[in-house]
């Protein structure tokens, strides 16, 4: 017996015990008048926030003391906390404040907790069951890769986004956009490009890349061009569907104010396809960053993400690697960000925004 108790499941769920307690007794006190409705709103959201983070504190902070060692009564703690979590998210998606600025607060404050979580829940995972960092390494670890190497990512992150993306990305979204125009006007381009850029939009990425290479050369233009291809096709379609949405009463009311073709474009035609051009340059804008750090597997120079994924993933540095990944996603999030506030200011008048 005694060596049972000595053993690190035991000496882990021992250690716990007087923390997680805590925590468990707190989740009772709110849950009773939560249930009853006495606890309710923004004080509700508060208290069920405050449980469960202090109890994920108390359970980061166990783990870590005992890596690998977690016991059944351990992820019965992280079911309560989870459990309070859920609560609270759902207590803060009912919230109605009446401010706008209480409004982008709890829009805000959603997604942010359920990410909070999920890297909560990630981390708990990998050290509580000892996932070799080979596999999986925990968040913490990332975040420690992070920090320790910002010059490395930040020379990537230039290379591919600042140079591949957001070139390949405004020449491709761009020409897409003018030639769109040009199909418009022109009704046989219509009958004979549209089809043509329907199959070469479906071509392989891993097929076109390789050929880009060769044209263009190692360095980044040979990505941009990549990006051209992966984003031409999406603009040109949306922007020639966007162009016909105006029905036959819109096209009458300009015929009677006597509008020629290109005053029927820029007054009517083109803002009525302002949410279709914002729809193609939201999808574009993580084709874009896909099609650059794919491309830089088949040839790059000694920078790049996809470079650094491929080199680093044979190396079994698998903390750089998802530091590089974390870093693409965040630049795709916020690049895919910045887009839809610029369509809320320019297309403000659409119901979609203005519901």
């Amino acid at each position: 017996m005694l060596t049972v108790i000595e053993t690190p499941i035991m000496t882990l769920g021992l250690f716990a015990l007087p923390v997680l307690l805590v925590g468990v007794l707190l989740s009772i006190l709110v849950l009773a008048p939560y249930r009853t409705g006495l606890l309710s709103g923004a004080r509700a959201c508060a208290a069920l926030t405050g449980v469960s983070l202090l109890m994920a504190v108390a359970l980061l902070g166990t783990v870590s003391t005992y890596p690998g060692a977690a016991s059944h009564g351990f992820w019965a703690y992280v079911l309560v906390a989870w459990a309070m979590a859920w609560l609270s998210v759902e207590e803060l998606s009912g919230l109605m404040p009446q401010s706008p600025l209480g409004q982008r607060l709890v829009a805000l404050a959603i997604p942010l907790s359920f990410g909070v979580w999920l890297l909560i829940l990630w981390q708990l995972a990998v050290v509580g069951f000892g996932v070799p960092r080979v596999l999986l390494p925990a968040p913490s670890e990332i975040w420690l890769r992070l920090l320790s190497s910002p010059q490395i990512l930040w020379e990537d992150f230039r290379q591919t986004f600042l140079k591949a993306v957001l070139i390949g990305y405004a020449l491709g979204c761009g020409s897409g956009f003018l030639v769109a125009i040009l199909v418009d006007r022109v009704p046989f381009l219509r009958r004979g490009l549209l089809p043509i850029g329907n199959l070469v939009s479906a071509l392989p990425i891993i097929g076109v890349a390789p050929i880009m290479v060769m044209w263009f050369g190692f360095d980044w233009p040979s990505k941009a061009a990549v990006v051209v291809i992966m984003t031409f096709f999406p603009m040109l379609v949306n922007t020639v569907t966007g162009l016909a949405a105006a029905d036959r009463i819109q096209h009458d009311l300009m015929h009677t104010y006597a509008a020629n073709y290109r005053q029927t474009l820029l007054k009517m035609r083109l803002p009525m396809a302002m949410p279709f051009i914002f729809n193609a340059l939201k999808i574009n804008s993580t084709l874009a960053l896909i099609g650059a750090i794919v491309a830089e597997f088949f040839g790059t120079p000694i920078v790049g993400m996809g470079f650094r994924i491929s080199t680093e993933v044979g190396r079994m540095n698998v903390d750089m690697v998802w530091a590089s990944i974390a870093v693409a996603a965040l630049a795709g999030s916020l690049f895919y960000g910045l887009v839809t506030l610029i369509e809320r200011v320019v297309t403000f008048w659409h119901p979609s925004v203005r519901g």
